[in-house]
């Protein structure tokens, strides 16, 4: 290894932190507020708390600078919004009577004001707002938030870096406003946007900020020269201010690429890379770069995005040979820690040998510590930590969970032809509408209904002892019973029993496959209020018994209607899981896929006609490179057909996918081979029914007409003229009307109404198609 004196300035860092607590307190009083039960006041107080635990345990655990600026009540990509002041016209009257209620309605909506599109941060599950630009757009500076975090760390005596995302990024994720010319692009604002970031880095430094990060992860996409120009000149004129504190450039998530000899010259004082996964190829780009001599870099060596234990010896040797290639080097996570749980020490029910294996986020801070003092002292002055972690290295790799002969030789022995419908799309549909017997514009939801407190506090019960699992089943079929009641008074065509005994679409079925391990405190932020648990996938997959039939067939015994099966498909099962790192993903996904094959098989037998694999995370997932995504796509798409191609022909297959953007996915979308696909489009106005008919795309098609993410309930009138929009894209007989999503996280009195708003819409637009008996 290099000298002590080379390694003499390595310092630990992290780029973000979860952000809700030890409790999800943020989540309480957030909601809390949203309810009237928390003044604005006390919320303010409740997070600035939280904020001031994170950073006192960051520099406890040894961390040479904090972040500030990553902290968000909802989304940072909104705060970003309110930072440069382009906040819609809708919405301005009320952000300037109240900025925390107008921030609050950028998010969710009112029932008067439509909330600003949400869609996923880059192939995580996490979820932001999309900015809405025009060329009447007028940046202002904002950074009241910026400024009073900061403030904060600061008083508390730490060494603190304002985290912003970067103008180019931001930029490159906004989408056109409404009422934009055809074909504007965002982009062109930058020289508008550029003065407003100058203004809040002047304030930054004034307040206090020796460096400022500028988040860029939008260029490890692939991106066209004029792109690479926009960035080379906003980083020109940044890195050229005067009145600036020092510029710390990020990427994470993939390598540069192009964009890496852009920024390595630009005049800014470090660039902050990630060296994991398909990243790590940054290293050579680095080198072939020149380096960076006499600049700043931080290396991102240990996995923010998973939950594996990093080799400590693999990242020394990494960072040591970034020495060479930099000025100075510290150490990070290769993103925000904000995408993997808090505490691995709280997970007290997984087995202790197990559990060795996993680094949540302050483990994995405490791995970039260790890594900064061995890089900065040698690797004498951590023996025990490389010594520690080679044995649980070693017993991960030799464990029984990660290798079950069965299941190996199930997998190797599967055929193009299991994958593989008996008869093609077209020679189905008269099967399948013979035995459904369907109206046109038929009417479905897509999985979930409210998930009522009661619900919840029987699950708590039934963990707790306090009731026995007969008691348990009886409250679960009462309210698969409220549920089957609702949807035939109200008119729905397909039913569904409403998912009362899943505590999440992927947990649920994590729980009952082997190979998979569950949480109790993993929470991670999926958007907003909205966290989940991420089971964590460790071994191979198998069924041992059926997981969904009982109910579905006890739902259908209530009706003469179709009660749709439903489960989650093996791509969103890997894709909101933490994923073993140890063999490829498509074999992963293959073993997930035929035990979701043997639970198909078993729903048909039971005689269910209409089975859903959910896959939203299809798209999320879609490699950053074009060049990797067709072996991704691939293996995703055989994986969907071997869990479904082994049903009959008149035995009807939906998925359903939501918030993302599709128009990269639509050929994948058609090798799927599903009879049925639902799809958010409320907030994109239909966007995607469009961009369906423009492929090609032969199968039918629900178009969302009711946005679930925000609590305002649509009119009958509005779900009928975007119903009418997708009519134009879509032909009557393929065209189904459905919610964008599950309505697990609605409230029943925002539900009811929205279903039968929806059910009424169907019926007026049905009544207007050719050949109608009205």
């Amino acid at each position: 290894m290099t000298s002590k004196s080379a390694a003499a300035a390595a310092r630990a860092t992290v780029y973000g932190y979860p952000r809700q607590g030890r409790d999800r307190e943020l989540k309480k009083a957030v909601e809390g507020y949203w309810k009237g039960a928390v003044t604005a006041g006390a919320l303010r107080r409740t997070a600035a708390g939280l904020r001031a635990a994170t950073w006192r345990d960051l520099a406890a655990a040894g961390l040479h600078e904090v972040p500030t600026g990553d902290f968000s009540y909802y989304d940072h990509v909104l705060d970003t919004s309110v930072m440069v002041g382009a906040v819609p016209a809708r919405h301005r009257a009320a952000f300037a009577a109240d900025p925390l209620d107008g921030y609050f309605a950028m998010a969710r909506g009112t029932q008067d004001v439509a909330p600003l599109e949400m869609t996923k941060w880059f192939d995580t599950n996490y979820h932001y707002l999309v900015p809405e630009l025009g060329p009447d757009t007028a940046f202002t500076a904002d950074p009241a938030k910026q400024l009073g975090e900061l403030q904060e760390a600061l008083a508390l005596g730490l060494a603190a870096r304002p985290v912003l995302v970067g103008p180019v990024t931001y930029l490159l994720l906004a989408k056109p406003a409404p009422g934009a010319p055809a074909g504007f692009d965002p982009l062109t604002l930058l020289d508008r946007l550029l003065p407003v970031y100058a203004e809040v880095l002047a304030a930054l430094r004034a307040a206090g900020a020796e460096w400022v990060q500028l988040d860029e992860p939008a260029l490890v996409q692939d991106r066209t020269p004029a792109e690479l120009n926009a960035a080379a000149r906003a980083y020109r004129d940044l890195g050229a201010l005067t009145n600036r504190p020092k510029l710390l450039v990020a990427s994470y998530f993939d390598r540069l690429g192009q964009a890496l000899p852009v920024l390595a010259k630009a005049p800014v004082d470090g660039l902050a890379l990630d060296f994991t996964g398909p990243a790590a190829a940054n290293l050579d780009d680095l080198a072939a770069a020149g380096g960076l001599p006499g600049k700043r870099l931080v290396a991102g060596v240990v996995d923010g995005r998973n939950v594996w234990i990093n080799d400590l010896t693999a990242s020394l040797a990494t960072l040591a040979t970034l020495l060479g290639l930099a000025g100075r080097v510290d150490v990070a996570a290769s993103s925000s820690l904000l995408h993997v749980p808090l505490d691995a020490t709280a997970e007290r029910d997984i087995d202790p040998q197990i559990a060795r294996w996993l680094a949540f986020a302050r483990q994995k801070t405490t791995e970039i510590v260790t890594l900064a003092r061995g890089l900065t002292h040698g690797t004498a002055a951590i023996t025990a930590e490389l010594a520690a972690n080679r044995a649980d290295l070693a017993s991960r790799a030799g464990s029984a969970l990660t290798h079950d002969p069965a299941v190996r030789a199930r997998t190797a022995a599967v055929t193009g032809d299991d994958a593989r419908r008996s008869l093609p799309y077209a020679g189905r549909t008269a099967a399948q509408r013979a035995r459904l017997g369907l109206p046109p514009l038929p009417t479905t939801t897509i999985g979930s209904f409210p998930q009522t407190t009661e619900l919840r506090t029987a699950r708590a019960d039934l963990r707790a002892g306090r009731i026995g699992t007969d008691a348990y089943e009886r409250r679960i079929e009462a309210e698969i019973r409220e549920v089957v009641a609702f949807q035939e008074k109200t008119g729905l065509d397909v039913l569904v029993h409403g998912e009362p005994e899943r505590n999440d679409m992927v947990q649920y079925f994590a729980e009952r496959l082997t190979g998979y391990l569950a949480t109790r405190h993993g929470w991670v932020q999926s958007y907003g209020t909205r966290y989940v648990r991420p089971p964590v996938l460790a071994g191979d997959v198998s069924r041992p018994e059926p997981m969904t039939v009982r109910w579905t067939a006890y739902a259908q015994s209530l009706t003469a209607r179709p009660v749709k099966g439903m489960l989650t498909g093996p791509v969103t099962m890997l894709a909101w899981s933490f994923v073993r790192d140890d063999q490829p993903r498509a074999e992963t996904a293959r073993q997930v896929a035929l035990a979701l094959r043997d639970e198909v098989a078993d729903l048909e037998a039971a005689g269910t006609a209409v089975i859903q694999v959910d896959e939203p995370a299809l798209r999320e997932t879609l490699p950053l490179r074009a060049a990797a995504r067709p072996g991704y796509l691939d293996w995703a798409t055989e994986a969907f057909r071997l869990t479904t191609g082994g049903v009959r022909p008149d035995t009807q297959i939906h998925t359903h996918m939501c918030y993302a953007e599709f128009g990269d996915i639509l050929r994948a979308i058609d090798d799927l081979d599903a009879d049925v696909i639902s799809l958010e489009a409320a907030r994109s106005h239909m966007q995607v029914a469009g961009e369906l008919a423009g492929a090609g795309y032969p199968r039918e098609v629900g178009p969302g007409v009711y946005d679930i993410h925000s609590p305002r309930v649509p009119g009958a009138d509005e779900a009928a003229a975007l119903l009418r929009r997708g009519l134009a894209a879509i032909p009557a007989e393929r065209l189904w009307v459905n919610p964008d999503c599950g309505l697990k996280t609605r409230g029943w009195p925002e539900v009811r109404a929205s279903l039968e708003h929806l059910v009424t819409a169907a019926r007026t637009v049905r009544e207007e198609l050719p050949g109608s008996s009205s």
